[in-house]
C-alpha cells in the first residue's frame, strides 16, 4: 500500500514567496521588482502571517504608485479594507524616513550645486500635507544651508507669517540669506496675491539687515513654482 502523500504545512508557500522576493530585491535592488512587490515588502513587517500581495496591489491602484502610498495620509489609507493602525504605522516610518534622507542630501551643502536635491526633499516633506506649512530655509555667506525649519502651520489654505519674526530667526542663527518655502494643499503651486505680498513684506524687513531672499518655494502635489524663475522677487 502506497504511503499517503505528506501535506506541505499551511504557510509554507507564502513563506517561501517572501524569501524569494526578499531574495531577488537584496541581489538586484529596486530594479529586480515592481511597485506592488516593494510594497509587499513593507507590509511583511506589519502584517507577518498573511498573503499581502492582494493588499498591496490595491493600495498601488488606489493611490497610483508606491511613493503616493507611503505619502498618502493615514485617514485614507485606513479606508482601504486589511490597512491597520500597524500597516499605516510602517508607511508613516518609511515615510519620515525617506524624508530625513532628503534632508540629509543638502544641509551643509551649497545650495546651488545641490538645488535639484532641495527641490526633492521640499516635495518629499511638504506636498501631500493637507495644511499650508511655511518652512525657510537658512543659508551663510557661501550659500551653505545650515538650518531647515518649519515656521508656521496654518489651514488648508492659509498661513499667518510675520516678516519680523522671519528676520529675527535668521539673525538669531546667522544666516546671511534664506529660502522662503510653503505648500499650496490644493496642489497648484502658483502664487496667490496673498502669498506675493507676504513675500514682498520680507524681503524689505530682510533687505534693511542685509539679508538676501534668494527664492520663494511653492510647492504642489507634482509641481512647484519659483518666485525667481517668475520674476516676483522685487
Amino acid at each position: 500500500m502506497d504511503a499517503p502523500a505528506k501535506t506541505a504545512p499551511k504557510g509554507n508557500h507564502a513563506a517561501g514567496h517572501r524569501d524569494r522576493l526578499r531574495e531577488r530585491f537584496m541581489k538586484a535592488g529596486a530594479d529586480a521588482v515592481q511597485d506592488y512587490e516593494l510594497l509587499e515588502l513593507v507590509l511583511f513587517r506589519a502584517i507577518p502571517r498573511r498573503d499581502v500581495k492582494p493588499l498591496a496591489k490595491e493600495l498601488i491602484a488606489a493611490f497610483g504608485g508606491f511613493p503616493q502610498v507611503v505619502a498618502a495620509p493615514a485617514d485614507r489609507l485606513t479606508e482601504i479594507k486589511g490597512v491597520s493602525e500597524r500597516v499605516v504605522q510602517e508607511l508613516k516610518i518609511l515615510q519620515v524616513a525617506a524624508v530625513k534622507l532628503s534632508q540629509a542630501r543638502i544641509l551643509k551643502r551649497p545650495v546651488i550645486s545641490s538645488w535639484d536635491a532641495l527641490l526633492s526633499y521640499c516635495r518629499a516633506a511638504m506636498a501631500d500635507e493637507k495644511t499650508e506649512l511655511f518652512r525657510i530655509l537658512f543659508l551663510d555667506r557661501k550659500n551653505i544651508l545650515i538650518a531647515d525649519e518649519v515656521q508656521q502651520r496654518g489651514t488648508v489654505d492659509h498661513t499667518p507669517v510675520y516678516p519680523r519674526e522671519v528676520v529675527k530667526r535668521a539673525l538669531e542663527l546667522g544666516a546671511s540669506a534664506i529660502i522662503l518655502v510653503h505648500n499650496h494643499p490644493s496642489g497648484d503651486p502658483t502664487p496667490s496675491r496673498a502669498d506675493i505680498e507676504m513675500t514682498n513684506q520680507i524681503v524689505k524687513a530682510a533687505a534693511a539687515l542685509n539679508i538676501r531672499v534668494h527664492d520663494h518655494l511653492v510647492i504642489g502635489h507634482d509641481r512647484h513654482a519659483s518666485f525667481k524663475s517668475l520674476g516676483l522677487l522685487s
